[in-house]
């Protein structure tokens, strides 16, 4: 190897390196996210169309949270309170946390795996291969009690978004290793393929009530948040979270490149075709509850490099919590926005999302893999 590789590799791992010199006080920055989301979480289910104290908010998580062992909540008007927050807002406000955190994440992965500043979760197709199922389901009829049941559209969707994500990488792998560029390349041409087939199905189906139900599910809602379908879409997220956050010394070398994995003997095709998949899995379990809700893991993990650095020790925790944060908070604005109504949260996160990201390419205050 060339003394030019050399110092090209030792200049990456510096700059990997240094984020640690440049941010010390990202200990300080996890404690103030971590604090402002569970300060959130009790301001969140305090507001909406009924206004609910600070003060009877907290003491009726604590009371529900202990299994009713702290704090008493048989006044009238608490249990009143009760059951909007604990059955209605609590449950919403966990699936906010949870579809921040892994849409965050996702998007930190992708952009690491691909080495692309631009990647999201949905890259790989994953958003309109998720349409195309629930396209299918809804304006076909499997999604009120047809062949899947109450979960038609959902599963559906998780199929679809998995079948489009398998299509990618299959198409990806043709013709040797999977490189960054092929993986994009696929996602493309698979993503303008499932949007072609969506639009035949509802363009011969002729049917207004599931074209707008189409058209509300691509715009994403947390609406139909529930206690039994947290379990599951909690378990899926926290897995990868766990995972991805030993994974940081191989991300850190995907930014470094090719040459220096081989130095370092790490095989990135292995390690870029396990994280898309495992991405796949949980925008894939994301998109089928929520729908498609678009430039929150662009953003976020931009956002958060801007001020912990490049280095994924860092990162991953910082986007997961700044991801959960940022849900929260832009599904009590579309609750709110409208007075007895709600604006679907994908539009709200695009309108957000945008301007921010269209001030973050003019004044490039981001650094991706210490460039």
């Amino acid at each position: 190897m060339s003394s030019t590789q050399n110092k090209k590799q030792k200049q990456n791992s510096q700059n990997i390196k240094g984020t640690s010199i440049k941010h010390p006080a990202s200990s300080l920055i996890f404690i103030i996210l971590l604090s402002a989301v569970v300060v959130s979480v009790v301001l969140s289910v305090s507001i909406g169309q009924v206004s609910i104290p600070f003060q009877q908010s907290f003491r009726i998580l604590i009371h529900q949270l202990t299994g009713g062992r702290i704090g008493n909540t048989s006044e009238i008007s608490m249990v009143m309170f009760t059951d909007i927050i604990w059955q209605i807002r609590f449950p919403r406000v966990l699936l906010a946390m949870v579809t921040g955190a892994g849409l965050a994440l996702c998007g930190t992965v992708m952009q690491a795996s691909v080495q692309n500043p631009l990647a999201d979760p949905y890259i790989l197709g994953i958003s309109s291969g998720a349409a195309l199922g629930a396209t299918f389901s809804i304006m076909l009829g499997f999604g009120v009690g047809g062949l899947l049941g109450e979960f038609g559209v959902a599963t559906w969707a998780f199929i679809g978004a998995l079948g489009a994500a398998a299509l990618v990488l299959g198409l990806a792998s043709i013709g040797g290793k999977t490189s960054s560029v092929k993986l994009v390349l696929a996602g493309t041409v698979i993503n303008a393929l499932c949007n072609a087939f969506s639009n035949f199905i509802i363009y011969f189906a002729k049917n207004s009530d599931g074209i707008r139900s189409v058209s509300f599910w691509t715009m994403g809602s947390l609406a139909s948040a529930e206690w039994s379908r947290l379990p599951l879409l909690s378990a899926v997220v926290f897995a990868a979270i766990v995972f991805f956050l030993f994974q940081s010394r191989v991300m850190n070398t995907m930014l470094m490149g090719e040459e220096t994995a081989i130095t370092l003997g790490i095989n990135l095709n292995f390690y870029r075709r396990l994280y898309m998949i495992i991405s796949s899995v949980v925008t894939g379990v994301l998109v089928s509850t929520c729908g498609i809700i678009g430039f929150v893991g662009l953003i976020i993990p931009h956002i958060v490099r801007s001020v912990v650095g490049s280095d994924h020790k860092r990162l991953i925790p910082a986007a997961i919590l700044f991801g959960s944060l940022f849900m929260i908070w832009t599904d009590v604005f579309a609750r709110m926005i409208i007075p007895n109504g709600e604006l679907p949260i994908g539009i709200v996160t695009s309108l957000l999302g945008a301007p921010v990201f269209m001030y973050m390419l003019i004044k490039k205050s981001y650094g991706f893999g210490g460039r």
